[in-house]
């Protein structure tokens, strides 16, 4: 248990320095301090931090005595999931802005993101369907509509201010992010209730 406890307790720094990486380096690519490829190069680091989170969450899962086999591939399907959806945004982006490709050639680029997205969904409605567990489903559904809640108050929130012209247009692809960093911390909040 202590194991799975340390796992957890990595798996949280390791995304917290993620999520702390990829909002400083956006914040200093808007503000003009870092030009776009240094923010594609910089962006590297979240993007390790996330598999380091992700394999510490795969161990926690392994060490945790309450885990089971459908939690496990939820873990590894998101994780694979996930990694390609950044890689596929992050790839689509830099060949969109740097090669000014044709229009068949730019609908493909844009199926590199959406395509992961599917996937993710798919894993977790499979884990849904096969987790036997009440508890566990429980804390899974929670975080979810603390994810949802985020996407739902930070979307609002932004959107009437955009309507007024207070702050820039956010395209909408930001909703995935929201909702994984909102479902995240829906996990954190609950494994530090203990419930």
């Amino acid at each position: 248990m202590g194991g799975a406890r340390t796992s957890g307790r990595r798996a949280a720094l390791w995304g917290g320095l993620s999520v702390a990486t990829g909002l400083a380096i956006l914040i200093l690519k808007i503000s003009d301090a870092i030009n776009p490829q240094t923010a594609y190069i910089f962006a590297i680091v979240p993007v390790a931090l996330m598999i380091l989170c992700f394999r510490a969450s795969l161990e926690e899962a392994r060490a945790g005595s309450s885990v089971s086999k459908p939690g496990i591939r939820y873990v590894k399907g998101i994780m694979a999931s996930s990694l390609a959806y950044l890689l596929g945004l992050g790839i689509a982006l830099w060949i969109w802005r740097n090669h000014d490709p044709a229009t068949g050639v730019t609908w493909l680029l844009a199926m590199l993101p959406i395509l992961p997205i599917f996937w993710m969904l798919y894993v977790m409605g499979r884990y849904l369907a096969e987790e036997s567990d009440e508890y566990l489903r429980h804390r899974f559904i929670m975080a979810s509509l603390v994810g949802l809640g985020f996407v739902l108050a930070i979307g609002s929130f932004w959107g009437f201010l955009e309507t007024f012209e207070l702050v820039p247009h956010v395209p909408g692809w930001w909703s995935v992010p929201i909702w994984a960093l909102g479902m995240g911390i829906g996990q954190a909040w609950q494994s530090r209730r203990g419930s």
